[in-house]
């Protein structure tokens, strides 16, 4: 880590990386674990996922199930074992404003960098499921003004969502995204565009850093980073990448053992144990126990 970067707080860190409009890409983590992978790997944030806590961690589809006190424990927990900037799915902000502003200081709270805060009516669905609906846009540009209103720390980033795009149409969503910019969103999200003309125009009609959402088998086409920096998207969500290749592999390692009886026939699908204990910093606990041993 760079060591001015390192002295810097994580809020002004991801404000910065938004700002460079170079797509930066957040891969998402329903857990610890994960995010200690993607730090790992080189990533320069971490997207806490809403879809991936009400999969990996209940079980249960995206359909607004989680709460504030199951995210904001998984933020935590996430937020103690990496550096990077955390950046966390808050849904619908789980209320109405006065909510909103339990819910951002208590992300503040947990170590969260930023949250992102999307206009459809509670219990919310997933951004590229049927049936979405969205509360009026004077409603949502109350909530906006709240979250900016109770952050602490002005740096602290309010990426303000909007699906009406499925709803009211491509039009209404651009328009809506320009009434939370003008709320004081620091970046808004236009959920899933049908084109890449329609990403183009969204990067070139809004003023502030945008986010692209890219769902394995979604609504938005897949374009690689590189075109989409080329059209000045500040961040590129793969949300569920991570718990989509867990799945997979879970399904093929345990049915392989159901199906043999060992794992002889998957062992090249296995982290080793000296990878797992690396995963978890183990190396590190050890010296602590080792520190404070009598």
């Amino acid at each position: 880590m760079n060591v001015a970067l390192g002295l810097e707080r994580p809020t002004t860190r991801l404000k910065a990386l938004l700002a460079r409009k170079g797509a930066a890409i957040l891969p998402g983590t329903p857990n610890a674990l994960f995010a200690r992978v993607i730090e790992d790997l080189g990533f320069e944030a971490v997207y806490v996922t809403g879809a991936g806590l009400a999969n990996m961690s209940l079980g249960v589809p995206d359909i607004g199930l989680v709460t504030l006190t199951e995210l904001t424990d998984q933020v935590a927990a996430i937020c103690d074992v990496v550096g990077v900037p955390v950046l966390a799915d808050a849904d619908t902000g789980f209320g109405n404003p006065v909510n909103m502003v339990r819910t951002v200081r208590a992300l503040e709270r947990a170590g969260a960098a930023g949250m992102q805060i999307e206009d459809q009516v509670f219990p919310k669905k997933c951004g590229h499921f049927q049936g979405k609906e969205v509360i009026p846009a004077g409603e949502m540009v109350q909530k906006v003004k709240a979250a900016v209103d109770s952050r602490h720390d002005g740096d602290f980033q309010i990426v303000a969502r909007t699906d009406a795009r499925a709803v009211e149409g491509f039009d209404a969503a651009l328009a809506r995204a320009h009434a939370f910019v003008e709320a004081g969103a620091d970046a808004t999200f236009v959920e899933a565009p049908m084109s890449a003309a329609e990403l183009e125009q969204i990067a070139q009609a809004l003023p502030v850093p945008q986010f692209a959402n890219m769902v394995f088998g979604g609504l938005t086409p897949a374009l690689p980073q590189r075109e989409l920096a080329r059209m000045g998207f500040g961040a590129v969500l793969y949300a569920n990448a991570a718990l989509q290749a867990a799945l997979k592999s879970v399904h093929e390692v345990l049915g392989s053992l159901k199906h043999t009886g060992s794992l002889d026939e998957v062992r090249e699908r296995l982290a080793s144990f000296d990878e797992r204990q690396r995963a978890v910093d183990k190396e590190r606990y050890d010296a602590l126990e080792a520190r404070y041993r009598e």
